[in-house]
């Protein structure tokens, strides 16, 4: 991103390596806000673009240039979320957060973790897998808002308040109220050796089209959804129970597929107690550029 300093006076600013220090941070939120690598471009840039609107006198005059980037950040975010549900409610089909390219470190449209700057990265733990980020779409906007910034990122309800443009205690029950769809009753963990595993299973039994092995790696009340964007053929609403999705699998693109070099179809899996219970086929193009390697 470009920097400007005042007119006239030939330098660069002063804090401009503090400021954009908080770049890396303001992609994770955004990324996990959003769920969207594109909204998540626009909001940091955006945010950017108004901390340098300002003349340099009033951004000295700015105690905590982060504290200010950050909230700058979530209201942008906030606003965003708002209008998300409602485009959301116009779209063709199911709608899925966007997968990140690889479990590497990634963002800026790199694929497999080459990033240009290492700033430029959203880093992976739970808080970005598909299952997290999903449930995160069944809140509303300040909940959502209210439970990164504190359960994610631990920021103290009276930051959040003023960012929510809420109290602190009702930030607290937003918080509280949102923790309780992440954390409802669910099966058990499986370790991440296994869950790999079993879809590499998923993978050898789909290349074979071996229907009754589909089966036994799914759970029986297993769930699979598709997200083409009204772009491309694809499911409409989800698929329930194992015979039903494993029917389907045979007859779509695997894993990660790749056509004419573009890729076309990306999948992510929910895996509990040794079974998968949840596909998520990712098949609009407009989600799926970021993993097609730009010359």
């Amino acid at each position: 991103m470009s920097t400007r300093s005042e007119p006239g006076d030939g330098r660069r600013d002063p804090d401009l390596t503090a400021v954009m220090s908080e770049r890396r941070q303001l992609i994770n939120l955004a990324y996990r806000l959003l769920g969207s690598l594109a909204d998540t471009e626009d909001v940091v840039q955006e945010t950017y673009t108004r901390w340098y609107a300002m003349s340099r006198q009033q951004r000295e005059a700015i105690e905590s240039p982060g504290g200010w980037l950050t909230t700058v950040a979530s209201r942008i975010c906030l606003d965003l979320l708002g209008s998300a549900r409602a485009r959301r409610e116009r779209y063709v089909g199911e709608w899925i957060p966007e997968p990140l390219p690889d479990r590497t470190e990634w963002f800026s449209g790199r694929p497999g973790g080459t990033v240009a700057d290492p700033a430029d990265r959203v880093t992976l733990d739970e808080s970005i897998s598909m299952a997290f980020l999903v449930v995160l779409e069944s809140m509303t906007p300040a909940e959502r808002v209210a439970f990164v910034l504190h359960d994610v990122f631990r920021y103290p309800f009276t930051e959040v308040a003023e960012i929510v443009g809420r109290t602190p205690a009702a930030c607290r029950k937003l918080a509280s109220s949102a923790r309780r769809r992440i954390h409802a009753p669910h099966a058990a963990a499986t370790p991440t050796a296994q869950q790999a595993g079993l879809v590499r299973d998923f993978k050898h039994a789909w290349e074979a089209k071996d229907i009754d092995a589909l089966i036994g790696l799914l759970d029986p009340d297993a769930t699979a959804t598709a997200d083409g964007g009204g772009l491309v053929s694809t499911l409409h609403r989800p698929i329930e129970g194992a015979a039903q999705i494993a029917r389907y699998a045979v007859e779509i693109a695997g894993l990660v597929a790749q056509r004419d070099g573009v890729v076309v179809t990306v999948m992510a899996f929910d895996v509990a107690d040794g079974r998968i219970r949840h596909i998520w086929a990712v098949r609009n193009p407009e989600k799926l550029r970021p993993w097609t390697a730009r010359p």
